[in-house]
């Protein structure tokens, strides 16, 4: 894995709102919203349920847009990007990794890893190596050939950050990764993303309702009713 060269922050969002609409009742849920994440920082964003936290999440990870307002990623302004830019824009950039493991029982846990390489321009065989080495960094080595239900939900939590780092992305978005764990299993999962942090300087932006996971990031950040307290 490569670190970004970006010389500015990897995300900068700038007087960013979004609202929703239930019919003809708009439904505010992010207002004013100003953020800086330094390239290589762990950043950890908490709230309660309903204050937006989500949403900034999609906004960076080109998954929605903003009402009103810029947000920009790997220096590209991915607020005012078409459907097919941000498609692209995502399997280049974007890590995600998410409460739900989100693995197909079907595949092994090589084969759940090399899903976001199927669309890239390489051979099979690429394509396994590749899949060997994220899982080899996530401890894995000796699951490859695995299927989900062969494996406990820490392990497939593993498997799923190999998928997410498969392509060497700018940044790793986390949504409450922990949030279905025990306790070691979720300790497990954090000291993998301080390892992506610290030894390949990915910048990661972590969703959770933990205050034990928020204390392993950077910096934590709080969002109440849709402005960062």
């Amino acid at each position: 894995m490569t670190e970004p060269t970006y010389t500015g922050p990897m995300v900068e969002m700038r007087n960013v709102d979004k609202t929703f609409h239930r019919g003809d009742q708009p439904i505010p849920v992010l207002e004013g919203l100003t953020l800086d994440v330094p390239n290589g920082m762990f950043m950890a964003l908490m709230g309660p349920s309903g204050s937006g936290k989500s949403t900034m999440l999609n906004l960076i990870a080109g998954l929605d847009r903003p009402s009103k307002g810029v947000v920009r990623v790997a220096n590209e302004e991915v607020s005012s990007m078409s459907d097919g830019a941000l498609a692209a824009f995502r399997a280049r950039h974007i890590g995600f990794i998410f409460q739900s493991h989100n693995l197909l029982a079907v595949l092994t846990a090589a084969e759940n890893v090399e899903l976001p390489l199927l669309l890239a321009k390489l051979s099979r065989s690429e394509r396994r190596q590749r899949a060997q080495t994220a899982l080899r960094v996530m401890g894995l080595e000796d699951r490859m050939n695995h299927y989900p239900r062969q494996m406990s939900g820490g392990q497939e939590q593993r498997v799923s950050i190999a998928r997410a780092i498969i392509n060497d992305p700018s940044i790793v978005i986390a949504d409450e990764p922990t949030g279905d764990l025990d306790r070691k299993s979720a300790d497990d999962i954090l000291e993998l993303l301080v390892r992506l942090n610290k030894e390949f300087h990915k910048t990661i932006v972590m969703v959770t309702h933990d205050p034990l996971a928020a204390e392993r990031a950077t910096v934590i950040h709080r969002l109440d009713k849709g402005k960062l307290a």
